[in-house]
């Protein structure tokens, strides 16, 4: 559901817009997500056809004759789980991405920023910028004062005689007058150190939170590339920006802190002195100096965020998941297929070199016992004597000629006795 985003406020400035773009960045978040993820949403349909077109690159690799490893089925089906799960269920990834990326930095910037006694950091950090805000108004309407006599300037003339202080006196004076002291110097200075405070919070704080709101929108595009290995890298950008936008809102948030730390007591004090009419003329240098400073510094911390959120790696991560979800499927295989006590299970590899090795042997023993004639016995031709007495190796016998061809006819005896009369 969206919330009604506050109007920015000219009485509190600081607190308003602050509110406002928070306000604007869960609404992006939740409410894009919400909108691509719908059914018949730019997401469900990308999700659909980007699971067809994985499974029939599964099913193309069967024909091909690849088949999957265990370790491959389980990869596979872990990215599917992972994709529909942050694709299409929002309290999954509300729990997951959302809250991490807009919730999450407040809480560690109050459990690091309480025992180091930052304000704001239990609560109220935006309460307590918008009052240093004020201060910085009130300053810039006051002004830094002019001094009203010559020995705040000139410091204590105690061990000078009055002749020598009088005279000490006209010519301070003199060149007071001389100085052409400008306060519009003061207050341009004063101005712009109110600017560079109110930007360097603004800015650091509107980047990071609308960075974070914009991906979390984009988060169902950005997870169905998991599917595949050629656009896993853009997933991989994603959750880097992520992880870049909320360090950057914890480092936002504690280095505020410590400004505050630095700017509120010394504002007091400065203001006391200008209530009780007394000049500050150092005072708009140190204070432009020290709002540059932390200009800089939460520059500084965003582009120190962002290079710690680039050194994400997932395939990484991918293969050290894969690994572990391998080897516990293959301790518990292991473990029902377990051979007999003095037997060592081969590797993949070794298991088939063997296998390989037996089929060649067994087709050359094959062929070689083709290429020999069979052995003859009862005295015929083609039996060759060897060492052994009880084994009769057949020789080699040209083919058709195993038994001789008769030259001559077959008589039986009782032929030629009815031949020849008897």
């Amino acid at each position: 559901m969206q919330v009604t985003c506050p109007a920015i406020s000219d009485d509190a400035f600081v607190s308003s817009v602050l509110a406002h773009l928070d306000c604007q960045a869960q609404n992006l978040g939740a409410g894009g997500y919400q909108a691509l993820a719908s059914p018949g949403g730019p997401a469900a349909l990308l999700l659909t056809g980007a699971l067809t077109l994985f499974i029939a690159l599964i099913g193309y690799r069967l024909l091909l004759g690849e088949t999957p490893s265990v370790r491959d089925g389980v990869v596979a089906a872990i990215k599917v789980g992972v994709v529909l799960a942050l694709a299409t269920s929002w309290p999954a990834f509300r729990t997951l991405a959302y809250d991490v990326t807009l919730r999450a930095p407040a809480e560690l910037a109050s459990s690091i920023g309480s025992p180091a006694g930052l304000p704001g950091a239990p609560g109220g950090l935006v309460a307590r910028v918008q009052l240093v805000d004020y201060q910085l108004a009130e300053l810039n309407v006051v002004g830094t004062g002019r001094p009203l006599n010559a020995a705040v300037v000139v410091g204590p003339t105690a061990s000078l005689t009055p002749a020598q202080q009088a005279q000490e006196l006209r010519r301070v004076q003199d060149l007071g007058n001389r100085a052409r002291w400008d306060p519009q110097r003061d207050f341009s200075l004063l101005g712009s150190s109110r600017t560079l405070f109110l930007s360097g919070a603004i800015a650091s704080f509107a980047s990071v939170r609308l960075i974070a709101g914009l991906l979390l929108a984009l988060g169902p595009l950005f997870v169905i590339f998991l599917l595949f290995d050629g656009t896993r890298g853009l997933f991989e950008g994603w959750v880097r920006g992520l992880a870049g936008a909320a360090l950057g809102a914890l480092a936002t948030a504690i280095v505020l802190g410590v400004e505050l730390a630095l700017l509120e007591p010394w504002l007091a004090a400065v203001l006391d002195l200008r209530h009780q009419n007394l000049a500050t003329p150092a005072v708009p240098v140190e204070l432009l100096v020290l709002t540059l400073v932390f200009a800089i510094t939460l520059v500084a911390v965003l582009v120190a965020a962002g290079k710690v959120a680039a050194g994400f790696r997932l395939p990484a991560a991918w293969r050290v998941l894969r690994d572990r979800v391998a080897d516990g499927i293959a301790g518990r295989t292991t473990s029902i297929d377990a051979p007999r006590a003095g037997q060592t299970v081969p590797n993949d590899e070794r298991g088939r070199a063997l296998a390989i090795a037996d089929a060649v042997a067994t087709t050359q023993r094959r062929e070689s016992q083709a290429a020999q004639p069979a052995a003859t016995s009862f005295g015929r031709p083609g039996i060759v004597p060897t060492a052994s007495n009880d084994v009769a190796v057949a020789g080699a016998v040209p083919l058709g000629q195993s038994f001789r061809r008769r030259t001559r006819g077959r008589v039986s005896p009782g032929a030629s006795r009815r031949d020849s009369g008897q």
